[in-house]
């Protein structure tokens, strides 16, 4: 069996993983959407802020410390929820009037984490084996158990592909459904018809390599390719980001 550890450098001399999936997700965002990413939310932050250069200068960029539209990611610390996002922001708007937003489907994307998931879309962030007894307590649902059933589109990114990420079935159901896509640095899934579809895969994958690296039987209706990085977004991520943050979660 091929295992993919998510090695941020065990790819194309012209880009990274992160770079791909950074450029993956900002693809997805689409200009006037307002769009909200949480605690150690790098790739999402960066692709928000690529996706603004590139195709949607009216997005509007909400995170967690509070800061509306962020004008640098400079000084963004580990977290990325340091108070430099508030300090170069347009304006304020708190995490309660986020969840408040969401709930009045007012929030076109929100950006979650997990740490397991299954074919159904549960997602899982609270434990690994018995609840009562487990192998380990996890962060737990925090966010996501209000905003993947009440955002509009759900994206989740995970630097990690494996058969303990994605799994046949949770070992605790966090929070379920609502799912748009969860981006892997080997393909991208999208949620239909109360499951797991495999959209997309990226440059230099094979869908046996996907397969032999998720837990469930992928299902897809015809197979599509990512598009590796082009120059421009290449030059845009390096002037938005130039110290590199989004490759911290790998």
């Amino acid at each position: 069996m091929v295992m993919y550890e998510g090695n941020v450098h065990s790819t194309n001399k012209e880009w990274q993983i992160s770079d791909l999936m950074t450029c993956v997700i900002a693809r997805l965002l689409k200009d006037r959407e307002t769009v909200f990413h949480g605690v150690s939310s790098h790739l999402p932050m960066v692709a928000m802020q690529l996706a603004k250069q590139l195709h949607a200068p009216n997005l509007v960029h909400l995170n967690i410390p509070g800061g509306v539209n962020p004008t640098s990611l400079r000084e963004t610390t580990y977290s990325s929820a340091g108070p430099d996002l508030l300090r170069s922001a347009e304006s304020s708007f708190s995490l309660a009037e986020v969840f408040d937003l969401s709930m009045r489907g007012k929030l076109d994307v929100a950006f979650l984490g997990g740490i397991q998931f299954d074919v159904k879309g549960n997602v899982n962030a609270s434990t690994i084996g018995p609840y009562k007894k487990p192998k380990v307590r996890l962060p737990g649902g925090a966010g996501s158990a209000v905003l993947i059933p009440t955002a509009k589109k759900a994206i989740i990114w995970r630097t990690k592909h494996d058969r303990r990420t994605f799994v046949e079935d949770v070992d605790f159901v966090t929070t379920r459904g609502n799912l748009w896509k969860i981006v892997t640095p080997l393909c991208v899934f999208g949620y239909r018809d109360g499951r797991l579809m495999l959209d997309a895969i990226h440059p230099n994958t094979t869908v046996e390599e996907v397969q032999e690296n998720t837990g469930f039987k992928l299902q897809y209706d015809h197979i599509e390719y990512t598009k590796a990085p082009t120059r421009e977004e290449m030059g845009v991520l390096r002037r938005v980001d130039p110290k590199n943050v989004r490759s911290l979660e790998f």
